[in-house]
């Protein structure tokens, strides 16, 4: 079974938490029905990362883990690692961000987990910073792409038949 893979990347700083919330579960809790598998790839890097991994650690406690696998995607190898393995499905750290200067390894980071998506879901309401790079990334690369900063986008999410 092959999974069907979201990469999901936003602002460090977000300030409409309930509808950010709201629609990716909405949006996550519907690609469920659609899709056998669902692995998530996240990072942990400030509010956005913090608030998806609640979101699809909620649904994995109502739907059970059988269905979605949520992967925490590290730059490179943090202290107490051991607290991050006991709070994410899995944690990949992409070899090539390891010999790269930190700051870079974000980017790189980024760049692959942008590769390995088959859906980009973003909170990108700013021209600048690290998830509207990753953005510019995704449609150059024709990904399918959700902003949920975009109220048009979060109508298509409650639009089943458009996703």
């Amino acid at each position: 079974m092959q999974p069907y893979k979201i990469t999901l990347i936003g602002h460090r700083d977000i300030y409409e938490y309930r509808k950010i919330r709201d629609g990716l579960n909405t949006l996550l809790r519907l690609l469920m029905h659609k899709k056998p598998y669902l692995e998530i790839y996240l990072g942990r890097n400030g509010d956005f990362d913090l608030l998806t991994t609640s979101v699809v650690r909620k649904i994995q406690d109502d739907c059970g883990r059988a269905y979605c696998a949520m992967t925490l995607v590290l730059p490179y190898t943090l202290a107490n690692m051991d607290y991050y393995e006991r709070h994410y499905d899995s944690i990949f750290i992409p070899e090539f961000a390891t010999r790269v200067h930190p700051k870079n390894a974000i980017t790189l980071r980024n760049r692959w987990m942008v590769e390995e998506c088959d859906l980009f879901v973003c909170y990108v309401e700013h021209p600048s910073g690290g998830a509207n790079q990753a953005l510019k990334y995704a449609k150059k690369l024709r990904k399918q792409i959700i902003n949920l900063a975009s109220n048009e986008e979060l109508e298509k999410i409650y639009d089943a038949d458009s996703i």
